[in-house]
């Protein structure tokens, strides 16, 4: 039987995220956020009838027009117009496990009861999760401000039978997609298409997604390093706990003790005649990894934070009586938070493609490009140029989203985060900087194999094992992007126990 995850008011944590994912379970609302939702909706449906009070969204027009009053029996009318005119997505195509996570973040912040939905809302947008029926959502079109209104236009125009979805692993109209599983479209009421558009949703799956990632790779960021300081024959001094106490932070502490974990019981670590200092690229590899490991664990807890809360406009608080139109929809802190986890993760890509370099450099009794018969042989000349072009590559795009800002809406909307773009380009990064560690994964597989008799540590060997299965030592020139793309897929594959990665 299928796990079902429960969305109620209880703290979602990304290793909760993470087991739901892969786990592939089901969501349900639990009673909780049902009658949050009732309680909500009632109180929203009572306030307005007859009212001739203009309350944003509600009852006038959107952003520049939130003067215009619009009358009781358009109510309906406005938001499904809403959602139609701001369905003006383009560029590539959201992947679709962050179109899944767009849609549970949705179905979470609009369950706590101050966003006014139909109940019948929020359970579609479940039936959506749970039948795989993902809506077709585009990476550009939102300022990450006013929420990331394109992207969630596009979220939500399924509701309404209109737009396109994946069904069974091909697009298909909306329209169809319902009939297949017997539902109806849903009539949008009062506020509904404004509490749909006006949240933080595409910012946050793709932060979530690059963060789950980004904890992955710091990981295995210090157990691809090891194998290169055992293969560039290190010191192991600079790795020594007294170096790191006197300089305590705490990712820089955790790198040292990880790297002396994962060389434990190394013949190469043990072994004398060792240069008296290494190239910072590995003396340094506790501080550089180190300083990525503490802004990866900054970035998470803002995007807990957000991942919890409510992010829609205006606000509903049934026990006050008010209705309050604010700006909790603006994405500043996801923004300045995507691009500090971009820098961050750069900089693993940047010292990895250093200790390539240094592993090709014919240095420390390794062959040059560590190949046999270098000359007729390039061996692994090029897989460092492409590193280099990537390290490069990320470097133009960790250039900051956040400090951008363009006035939209008739001057209203006069600030705006740029969230959504420091969102995508966060994820490019995160991707380039997974090739740029299996390049250096490539390489110290192979300078290790001219160590031999003398091995590394029995956890490294084993580590090393499944990929020598599929990446043999490269004996004579051959193409080196399929061993790249089978290192990249063998980082993709390998699991990591929740605890090493969110220590």
């Amino acid at each position: 039987m299928q796990e079902i995850h429960y969305i109620s008011s209880d703290v979602l944590q990304l290793t909760t995220i993470k087991d739901i994912i892969e786990f592939n379970k089901q969501l349900a609302l639990s009673e909780e956020a049902i009658l949050n939702i009732k309680k909500c909706h009632s109180y929203l449906s009572n306030k307005m009838k007859d009212n001739d009070t203009p309350v944003y969204g509600i009852n006038t027009g959107f952003g520049s027009l939130c003067n215009v009053k619009i009358s009781t029996e358009n109510l309906s009318k406005l938001q499904e117009n809403l959602v139609m005119s701001h369905a003006c997505g383009t560029g590539d195509y959201v992947p679709k496990p962050i179109i899944k996570l767009m849609l549970l973040l949705k179905i979470q912040s609009l369950s706590y009861g101050h966003s006014g939905v139909q109940l019948q809302t929020v359970e579609r947008l479940i039936d959506f999760y749970n039948h795989d029926i993902l809506p077709v959502i585009y990476t550009q079109g939102s300022l990450g401000a006013s929420g990331d209104l394109a992207p969630l236009a596009h979220l939500a125009l399924p509701l309404l039978g209109k737009g396109e979805v994946y069904l069974d692993g091909a697009i298909t109209s909306s329209k169809e997609s319902l009939q297949k599983h017997k539902l109806k479209p849903v009539v949008l009421q009062a506020k509904e298409g404004l509490a749909l558009l006006n949240g933080t949703q595409f910012m946050s799956a793709y932060g979530i997604y690059s963060l789950l990632k980004a904890h992955k790779l710091s990981y295995l960021a210090d157990v691809i390093s090891a194998i290169s300081v055992d293969a560039f024959d290190c010191n192991m001094s600079p790795f020594d706990s007294l170096v790191h106490l006197v300089r305590p932070h705490r990712g820089q502490v955790k790198t040292a003790e990880r790297i002396n974990e994962l060389l434990d019981g190394s013949e190469l670590g043990a072994s004398e005649n060792k240069k008296v200092q290494d190239p910072y690229s590995f003396r340094c590899i506790p501080q550089v990894h180190g300083a990525t490991k503490d802004s990866i664990v900054f970035v998470t807890k803002t995007f807990k934070t957000e991942i919890n809360s409510v992010t829609d406009n205006p606000n509903i608080f049934i026990a006050e009586d008010k209705i309050i139109s604010g700006g909790n929809f603006h994405g500043q802190p996801l923004a300045l938070g995507l691009d500090y986890l971009s820098i961050a993760m750069a900089e693993l890509a940047n010292i990895s493609e250093r200790r390539t370099y240094q592993l090709v450099s014919g240095l420390r009794d390794l062959p040059d490009f560590l190949v046999n018969n270098p000359g007729l042989n390039s061996g692994f000349m090029i897989p460092q140029y492409t590193a280099a072009s990537i390290v490069s590559q990320n470097k133009q795009l960790a250039s900051p989203a956040s400090i951008d800002s363009i006035v939209s809406s008739n001057g209203q909307e006069d600030h705006v985060s740029m969230g959504a773009n420091a969102a995508t380009k966060c994820l490019r990064i995160i991707e380039n900087v997974e090739t740029v560690l299996a390049i250096e994964l490539l390489n110290a597989s192979q300078a290790l194999a001219f160590r031999v008799p003398k091995k590394t540590s029995p956890f490294l060997e084993s580590f090393l094992e499944p990929l020598r299965d599929t990446v043999p030592f490269v004996k004579e020139d051959r193409i080196l992007a399929d061993d790249i793309h089978a290192c990249v897929g063998f980082i993709q594959s390998f699991s990591i126990d929740n605890d090493l990665l969110f220590e």
